[in-house]
């Protein structure tokens, strides 16, 4: 029996297991659309912009080891979207990405709510195509989601036109596939293995540096198992949060632009670094001349080649999916033929306690403000660290990884390399639709929560109870930070002094608003919000204006020149 090309992508989404879809409606898909609304297998998620359906897949992927899916049409659909894919390529998102087509007849004239999807998308996708014949349809979707799952994970755009769902052919869904142009590689070379561990096992003054790719290749109980073995100090990168436990003693914080006095000076004065599923990134090394005094020998592992010496030297390479090489590096000192310097390392971390009793994540507890890292902390207590915590980008998503204490994978949820502004509120969408019993909560601020605040439409309409904990100091505050250390204190644009009174608003969508202006207040609120199980609680945390995001490295230095007050 032949199917339309609509009835082939719904099919082609069954056979992947999607139980979710994010999107909005437009010409070039409405037959999509039409087939969607026959079958209740793939529950499609109606979104207010289709930046928000991007986040949104994005959130649901970073909370599961699944691939989101969204599905938008063409033109304005498209170009809207783009945000989010840019924001999942650049961190590493599986995501597929269906975009409707004009019909293949006017492709290229200029055609009603035309855009070359595959040419605007083509710098921030791991792979794109335009399907021009029914008959490709399944053929295209399988590889799509083979390509955004595996090796380094990404967004695949699947462009379709109108005239394409329209045709109909033959179905068949391939239950595997190969590509002879992409094969990625998942075991590590046994002899850089080998090295590797000897390299370890002579350090001095060690450190093992861990990314996303961590929380990406589900590695964090081997990373946990290797940590402990050695009794090295582990960091985590803002996107590897909560690839080691962060209660650990081991653990000596985030690193980086915003990261702590010990991580920060561990990883600049360590003689052999350990590098696990990062990319040696400007925020969290600073400037790479910096970083390389004193010299260091590196190992990376890295399952994408073209990350290893790409802004840093490294000594040993490893391309491999990251659990997978852990696992073999855990077999072999399982094995009991490593042994560490333990006289040195027992100096290396007298030296490492002594940096941490800097307590350089301090503020003024006693203030009659509130202060943004008094929020975060009473949201780690009352969640006792078990919610899944999406932010926004600013001020806010640092105090949120500074102090929320993430102990296990997939719990923290932000724009890392992109920084996009936006995306917290729809991200927690896919991460409550994704995970239907946990608490979820988003960190936000009052500039960026307007990029996508529409979404509080959608999570009236499909029932979700997010807690939103905004953090409202009336500045875009990391702009504001940044023109006060480098610019004079010419708070240029920076102020926001037409803000809507936020309860109404979350009030006008249906949901409960409060706000919160007194320090004595925080708790008592944020444990009202989380017994409201059913409930979208907006909190409008009014906090201090003056309150800077410490330690901080200035663009451009390096580690060792934090900024501490």
């Amino acid at each position: 029996m032949q199917l339309t090309g609509a009835e082939i992508v719904i099919r082609c989404l069954q056979e992947e297991g999607v139980e979710h879809v994010f999107g909005y409606p437009g010409g070039a898909v409405l037959f999509i659309y039409d087939e969607l609304c026959k079958q209740n297998k793939v529950k499609h998620i109606l979104v207010r912009h289709e930046q928000g359906a991007l986040h949104a897949a994005d959130g649901y992927a970073r909370s599961t080891q699944k691939v989101g899916v969204a599905l938008v049409t063409s033109g304005p659909g498209v170009t809207n979207a783009v945000t989010g894919i840019a924001t999942a390529y650049t961190d590493s998102i599986p995501l597929v990405v269906i975009t409707g087509q004009v019909p293949t007849y006017a492709i290229g004239e200029d055609a009603f709510q035309e855009c070359d999807t595959v040419g605007i998308t083509r710098p921030c996708v791991k792979h794109n195509f335009l399907v021009r014949d029914v008959k490709d349809i399944a053929l295209t979707i399988k590889k799509a989601f083979y390509i955004a799952s595996t090796g380094r994970p990404g967004p695949v755009v699947v462009d379709i036109p109108k005239d394409v769902t329209a045709a109909k052919a033959d179905f068949s869904y391939p239950e595997k596939i190969t590509m002879r142009s992409y094969n990625p590689v998942t075991k590590g070379h046994p002899g850089q293995i080998k090295k590797a561990i000897q390299l370890l096992a002579a350090a001095k003054r060690p450190m093992i540096y861990t990314g996303g790719g961590v929380i990406l290749g589900d590695a964090s109980v081997e990373l946990t198992q290797l940590v402990r073995t050695l009794g090295f100090p582990v960091t985590n990168t803002l996107m590897g949060l909560g690839g080691y436990p962060a209660t650990d003693r081991q653990f000596v914080g985030m690193l980086g632009m915003h990261g702590t006095y010990e991580a920060n000076l561990a990883m600049q004065n360590c003689d052999v670094l350990f590098a696990i599923g990062a990319r040696f990134d400007d925020r969290v090394i600073g400037n790479p001349k910096h970083f390389f005094d004193p010299k260091r020998t590196i190992i990376h592992i890295d399952v994408d080649p073209s990350s290893i010496s790409k802004r840093v030297k490294v000594d040993v390479p490893i391309v491999g999916n990251v659990r997978d090489v852990l696992k073999e590096f855990n077999k072999q000192l399982d094995a009991g033929k490593t042994s560490v310097d333990a006289a040195a390392l027992k100096s290396w971390w007298t030296q490492i306690e002594e940096w941490r009793g800097s307590d350089c994540l301090k503020y003024d507890r006693a203030s009659a403000i509130i202060k943004p890292q008094f929020v975060v902390q009473k949201l780690y207590e009352i969640t006792k660290g078990d919610a899944i915590i999406t932010s926004d980008v600013g001020q806010h998503q640092m105090w949120a990884a500074q102090f929320y204490k993430f102990n296990k994978p997939r719990r923290w949820i932000n724009s890392g390399g992109l920084g996009t502004m936006g995306f917290g509120l729809p991200a927690a969408m896919g991460a409550q639709l994704a995970n239907p019993k946990a608490t979820v909560a988003c960190v936000t601020g009052e500039a960026s929560i307007q990029m996508c605040i529409q979404e509080l439409s959608t999570c009236k309409q499909y029932k979700l109870p997010i807690k939103m904990v905004m953090l409202n100091n009336r500045y875009m505050g990391m702009v504001r930070q940044w023109q006060e250390f480098f610019h004079g204190n010419r708070y240029a644009e920076s102020y926001m002094d037409a803000l809507p009174d936020f309860v109404k608003l979350a009030e006008s969508y249906g949901h409960v608003g409060m706000r919160i202006d007194k320090p004595a207040d925080v708790e008592g609120a944020l444990k009202e919000a989380f017994a409201r199980k059913k409930d979208l609680v907006f909190m409008d945390f009014v906090t201090d204006q003056t309150e800077n995001v410490f330690p901080m490295v200035p663009g451009g230095k390096g580690l060792s020149e934090m900024i501490l007050v």
